[in-house]
């Protein structure tokens, strides 16, 4: 694990006492100042440098270090993406993993000798994220967090990615609307999914290939013979379906078959039909709404059983609790939502949401 140091003037002393201790154990360590305890370093500097770091994945943790603390946390959690908490014993130090999931620990120099301080840290490392209850909690201020941005595309953790792209977020907006007719919605849905597909096949490998131009010959790239499933969960999934297909038009399509039982909110299976590779390929399972997680569990489940391995899960809005839940049950699926929006309803609806996607996909009640 990779953890990033940061510290002011005022906190030099306690961050050099927990490099030492870190560098004695199996920890990957990187210090961003300051560099000693008599020139004078602001605070934000080490903040904004550790945090960036952090947030980006460039590394897996963070401990910022100045007077009280205090000037760090807040600094740090100006960045997208950091959770930064101001330990001041075990017991914070403890919950701030466990119930807050911090990627960003605050201590203060003037606070904290150095026996105190290799304690604090060691029960914040150590410690795992509970989830469960503290997973929506979580999850609902990075909506809130991504509402507020205007990033592209930002990659969350625990492996959620969530667009602010402003072409995306205008066409949500007109199917938000109530008033966008079956056929506007249906056009929209597919051009979102489109948009969508670019960060979802990120990481699919390239190879040099070389082809000769109108000019001369060069060196291009080409997709590496990865193969790519894309799964709908039926019916609303259908209509993000063409969307993919204009820029993977190779994809082998199969279909999942679930309903929500309006009395228990729980899937039921009717169909499961998968490509026969299944397990060979890049699977991409698409439903525009992530409301219980429910469905899309069950949808994973299905497709791990007939042996499918790298799985992501594309929808245009989810709710806290269906990330939540699906990130349970599989914390190995990466999720790309284009809005995370702020909780369901009594009756099991994304809140604001656009109601049923399959409804107004084909024009049914």
């Amino acid at each position: 694990m990779r953890i990033a140091l940061g510290s002011d003037h005022a906190g030099y002393s306690l961050k050099k006492c927990i490099k030492e201790f870190l560098e004695g154990t199996s920890f990957s360590v990187g210090d961003f100042g300051a560099q000693n305890a008599e020139d004078p370093y602001d605070y934000p500097n080490a903040a904004f440098s550790v945090g960036e770091k952090v947030a980006r994945g460039d590394f897996d943790l963070g401990i910022l270090i100045c007077g009280t603390g205090i000037g760090m946390v807040m600094a740090a959690n100006k960045i997208p993406g950091v959770r930064a908490a101001l330990a001041y014993d075990e017991d914070t130090a403890r919950f701030a993993r466990r119930h807050n999931n911090a990627n960003i620990l605050g201590m203060g120099g003037r606070k904290t000798d150095c026996n105190s301080g290799i304690k604090i840290v060691k029960e914040w490392l150590y410690s795992e994220f509970e989830g469960g209850r503290h997973l929506a909690r979580t999850e609902k201020i990075k909506a809130f967090e991504n509402s507020h941005s205007r990033c592209a595309v930002r990659k969350e953790s625990p492996r959620l990615v969530t667009f602010d792209h402003p072409l995306i977020q205008h066409k949500l907006g007109m199917i938000r609307d109530k008033n966008t007719s079956v056929k506007v919605f249906r056009e929209l849905v597919q051009e979102i999914a489109g948009l969508m597909v670019f960060e979802t096949t990120r990481n699919l490998p390239l190879e040099p290939v070389e082809v000769e131009t109108p000019i001369t010959k060069t060196t291009a790239f080409s997709l590496s013979g990865k193969k790519v499933a894309i799964i709908p969960i039926l019916r609303a999934g259908l209509g993000m379906v063409d969307g993919i297909l204009q820029l993977i038009p190779n994809a082998k399509v199969g279909h999942i078959g679930l309903y929500r039982d309006p009395e228990t909110l729980e899937p039921v299976e009717y169909y499961c039909k998968l490509p026969g590779d299944i397990g060979e390929r890049d699977i991409i399972i698409v439903d525009p709404m992530l409301a219980t997680g429910g469905s899309a569990s069950a949808a994973i489940d299905l497709v791990k059983r007939r042996g499918g391995m790298k799985i992501s899960l594309l929808c245009l809005i989810a709710a806290p609790e269906g990330v939540s839940k699906v990130h349970e049950k599989h914390p190995d699926v990466d999720i790309f939502a284009a809005a995370i929006d702020s909780h369901l309803n009594d009756h099991g609806y994304i809140v604001p949401g656009l109601g049923d996607a399959g409804d107004r996909l084909f024009g049914t009640r």
